[in-house]
This record gives structure tokens, sequence and C-alpha cells, in this order.
């Protein structure tokens, strides 16, 4: 239930458009004819590249080459094109610095240092935060579980949810491995991974709320309402990917999705007695703050830290609370199951016990 605010603008605007597309920068005359001349013979200024060396013929070598290459070596390597871009980028940023003129940004995105090759080092490294509090928030969930609320006689849980958070923190981590991926090298392939384990996971967050929020604990009625979702969300990715990436249709479906998990938890939330409810509402207020960042977008700040990077920051602490909260559920739900006893709480259940009692 936590899963509430910050996580679902997360996701959603995972699935906005972050690729090469046009931009103010792109249509600079300077920066244009810099990147063709780069392109035959090689060279920014005095800083030349072996990719972009002319073979016999004239024509570049970029490209046939550059995919023989092993993978761990084109992952550190940038083709003729990307160094183009990327230097005569930064040529014409510092031209225009000098003529007191503002930032523009390039194919889609600000310009941004490298460091080791990383595209984008402070979104790398705050998706690798996120990555890590969300295994810890998983782990630290399957020991509590496990070691420190009491068991049923078969050993198992109480807590009638475990199973389907364990998945959620699997997607999560994947998620956000792909953040951090897509950011440190922005190329077809880790595009795609990253939009289609941020939809992936919208989807079964969806799931999760609405299976959590109704208190469905029976296996067919969590199937009437999983089935269909998942056959959407499947059917969503592979049209994404085996089809055409279009994105406008693509972020119609995760905002639609986005805003029916966030009703559900809303009304949720404005129902239940749940002790730790005011962690959700710290994670809705803090969620709708970090939001502001990603509103009111600015150029990084020395060619490192943007807006997007400063909110994937946000993220990091309220990740902590939210798994609190996930962790505070259990304990609420095993207290109550455990005092009442397996027996008691299914003759109750069949008699109807209004939802917001767990």
């Amino acid at each position: 239930m936590t899963n509430c605010c910050w996580m679902i603008c997360f996701l959603v605007l995972s699935c906005f458009p972050r690729g090469y597309h046009a931009s103010a920068g792109d249509s600079d005359p300077s920066y244009r004819a810099c990147v063709e001349q780069c392109v035959k013979n090689g060279c920014v200024g005095e800083r030349c590249f072996s990719q972009c060396k002319p073979s016999s013929d004239g024509s570049s070598l970029d490209g046939p080459l550059y995919t023989q290459e092993p993978l761990y070596l084109r992952w550190k390597q940038w083709d003729c094109q990307s160094d183009c871009h990327y230097h005569c980028m930064f040529d014409r940023e510092k031209e225009r610095a000098e003529l007191g003129l503002e930032p523009l940004k390039y194919h889609g995105k600000w310009p941004f240092q490298r460091i080791c090759g990383i595209q984008e080092p402070a979104s790398v490294a705050f998706s690798a935060l996120n990555l890590a509090m969300h295994f810890h928030g998983c782990l630290s969930f399957f020991t509590l579980l496990y070691y420190k609320l009491p068991l049923k006689p078969d050993k198992r849980p109480f807590y009638d949810y475990a199973g389907l958070w364990y998945i959620y923190g699997l997607l999560a981590v994947i998620a956000w491995f792909c953040s951090a991926v897509f950011h440190s090298r922005d190329v077809d392939l880790t595009e795609k991974l990253d939009y289609t384990f941020a939809v992936a996971l919208l989807g079964y967050s969806l799931i999760l709320a609405i299976i959590r929020s109704f208190s469905l604990r029976g296996g067919p009625a969590r199937v009437m309402v999983a089935a269909p979702l998942i056959a959407f969300t499947i059917t969503h990715i592979f049209f994404l990917n085996l089809y055409r990436m279009d994105y406008g249709w693509n972020m119609k479906v995760c905002v639609i999705m986005g805003i029916a998990q966030l009703l559900t938890w809303s009304i949720w939330a404005g129902v239940t007695r749940h002790p730790s409810r005011w962690k959700l509402w710290t994670v809705v207020v803090g969620g709708g703050l970090a939001m502001l960042l990603e509103i009111f977008d600015f150029p990084p700040y020395q060619g490192l830290v943007d807006a997007h990077a400063l909110w994937h920051a946000s993220t990091v602490p309220l990740t902590y609370i939210w798994w609190s909260f996930i962790k505070d559920d259990a304990e609420y739900r095993t207290s109550s199951l455990s005092r009442k006893g397996t027996s008691s709480f299914t003759k109750g259940s069949r008699r109807g016990f209004p939802i917001y009692l767990f």
C-alpha cells in the first residue's frame, strides 16, 4: 500500500519519452556543421577519434568494426557519431556560455559530462542506491516474517501477501537496475529494457494494489484480478518491443494504470485504521514534492546533476519509509491473525468483515 504516489510517479515518468528526440540544440547550425565535419575527418578541433578513422575509400569505419567488438568493449567505448555528438555539443555549449546564453538540450537530453564512459553518472548512482534500498527492504521483510514474527504450524507466515511482495521486490530491483543501465548508456537495447520493466512493475503494482486493498486472499479471486491485467501488460510490452516504440501510446497506458492504482490506494488510505498510516501519507506528500523536480526541469550543475537526478535521489529515503510501512503491515496483520487464530479468521472473513479492518 505504500506503493502509492511517489512510486507511481516514478513508474509513469519512466514511461515518458527519454530517447533521442528533436531538441533545440539539434537544429543549431554550428553544432550540425561540427558533427558533419567530425564524421568526415574524425576530429573536433584538435581531438581526433580512432573509431572515426576513414577507410581507403574515404568512408567512415564507424559501425561495422564497432559492432564486431565484444559487448564489454562496446559498452566502454562510443562509436564515431556518438563521440562527435558529445564533443561538438560541449564545444558549442562553451561558446554559448561565453555569450551568456542558457544551455540547450541535444537529442532530448541535457549536456552531461561522462565519467568512466557513463553518460549520466549522478542518475546511475542514485538508481543504484534505490536498487540497494529495495534489496535491503525486501531482505529485511523476509527476515521479519520468518525469524521475528510467529509462524503457522506449517512454518509459513501468517501474512497473506508475503509472496506478492517478494515478486514486487524482485521487479523493483530489476527495474532500478535497468534504469541505472539506461542512464549509463542510452542505446536502443537499454531503452527497451528500461521501458519494459517500468511497465511490468507498474502493471504488477496495480494488481497488488487491488488485491491488498480489497483483502483478496482466495486464489480464484486473485486470478480473476490478475489474469486480465497480466495479459494486457504483456501484450503492451510485446507491442513496444516487437512492433513499434510508440511513446505517446505508452505514456497514456502508464498514466491510466498509475491513476487507477493511485485511486485504489487513496480510497484504502482514507478508510483504513492502520496504525502506521502516517508513513503512507509521508510517502504521498514526499512524492508530491519530489515531483516538482520533474516539473521544473533545469540543466545539470557542472554537467553532472540535473533535476531528474535529484528526483532519483529523493526517492531513496522514500523507499526506506515505503518498505518500513510494508513491514509494519506484516506485523499488524500477523498480530491480528495470530491472536484470533487461523480458524476464527476464516470464519470471520466469510461473514464479511469490512476490508479496512486489516
